[in-house]
Formats: structure tokens, sequence, C-alpha cells
């Protein structure tokens, strides 16, 4: 995960990060990560080569099946945790803002049946609106600066169906204050503004990563009523 990465591989990102907001496009570094990568996952500091413990485990205590239900997953990365979607039985659809990220996932799974897609989630979709039954946000939000939070918060709760399933995955802070660098953990006035459109929070675990300094991680499952 991010805290456990080598410092030169932290530095890298707050560099692409601040280069990206400087230029006030803030998703732009995602690509330019991808790419030097070269076919590295050690590179990219969130690919684990499998699905995120916290979904795995959410599937699995709740015996989730999706019984072809749509499912959207946000920022999917390398694919690992929309491929652990359709595995229990959703039509996935997946997207990334990097292309390089896209088609290394269609490389990976070559008879996958997720549908992935480019795509920007400060330039949503429309045809998206309130469409899945589960959508699926795991450390995207933390990716993006505090200037843009209200706006990806009201994109996630777009996607979301009457009655559907929002899971969230974040890093998590009790204070005000913010890092000067990637990753910006969520506040817990941050997290009410899910409510204002409509979305309510139906439970919370709280889990602690890290073995020096101890980082506060949520996995929040939220409804839109």
């Amino acid at each position: 995960m991010f805290e456990q990465q080598p410092q030169f591989l932290r530095a890298k990102v707050a560099s692409l990060a601040s280069q990206a907001i400087a230029q006030d496009n803030p998703t732009s570094w995602f690509e330019p990560l991808y790419a030097e990568a070269n076919g590295d996952t050690t590179l990219v500091p969130w690919a684990k080569n499998k699905a995120h413990p916290y979904l795995t485990e959410w599937l699995a205590t709740n015996k989730i099946q999706g019984n072809n239900q749509s499912a959207l997953v946000i920022g999917c990365g390398l694919g690992d945790d929309a491929e652990a979607l359709a595995k229990v039985g959703y039509q996935v659809t997946a997207f990334d803002i990097s292309p390089t990220a896209i088609a290394w996932c269609q490389q990976r799974f070559l008879d996958s049946q997720v549908s992935y897609l480019v795509g920007d989630l400060l330039a949503v979709n429309k045809s998206w609106q309130a469409k899945f039954d589960l959508v699926y946000e795991c450390r995207n939000i933390q990716a993006l600066p505090i200037s843009v939070r209200l706006s990806v918060i009201e994109a996630i709760s777009s996607f979301v169906a009457k009655s559907g399933i929002l899971i969230l995955i974040t890093r998590y802070r009790e204070t005000q204050e913010v890092s000067i660098n990637p990753p910006w953990a969520l506040s817990e006035q941050e997290l009410l503004k899910f409510k204002y459109w409509g979305i309510e929070e139906i439970s919370r675990d709280e889990f602690v990563e890290g073995e020096q300094e101890k980082i506060k991680q949520l996995r929040i499952e939220l409804q839109k009523l």
C-alpha cells in the first residue's frame, strides 16, 4: 500500500501530483506514472496484483452475490478489484483516466467479462447517472486535491442508482489539517457530504496500517435512499 512504498516512489508521486496541480489538471499525473512503470507493478504504489483485502473481506463476510446487477469501479487501476466483483456475479464497468492502465488491464485479463474504459471522474459520463447498483470507490478521492473534493463526491454520488450501494475505502484524518503531498485523507466533515446527495452510511469498519506511523483506514458501506 502507499504508506509502505519506498521513499523514492513516494517522492515521485508527490512530484507528479504537484506538477499536475500547478497545471490546474489534478488528474493528469496518473498516466505518466503508469506509462513510466513500463509494465512493472512494483512502480505503481497501489498495485497489489490481487483484489484489495478490504473488498475481499466485505465480499466474503457478507456472502455477496452480484446476480447480474450492474457495478462500477472508479479508478480501476490494474483491474484486480473489478475482476473480483465480476467473479461474484456483477456486470462490471471499470474506468481509469490512464489509457496505459486500461490497456494493462486488458492485457492481464484477456478473457475478462469486465468492460474496461478510459474515463475521467471530473468529466462525468452523463449516461452513467443513477445507473449502477454497486459503485466501488477505493482511495481515488484521497489521491485528488482538496480543491476538487466536493466535485468528486458529487460525481461519485451521481453514479449510484436508487437503493444502490456505494463501497468507499479511504484513508481517514481526524483533524482539519491537510498533508502537503498525497494521499489527502478524508475528514468526517467531507464524508458527511455524501448525505447531501441522498447517500446514507449503513456501516463502517476501521483498520490501522503501518508499523511505525499508524494510519487509520475506513471501509464504509453507504446506500442511496
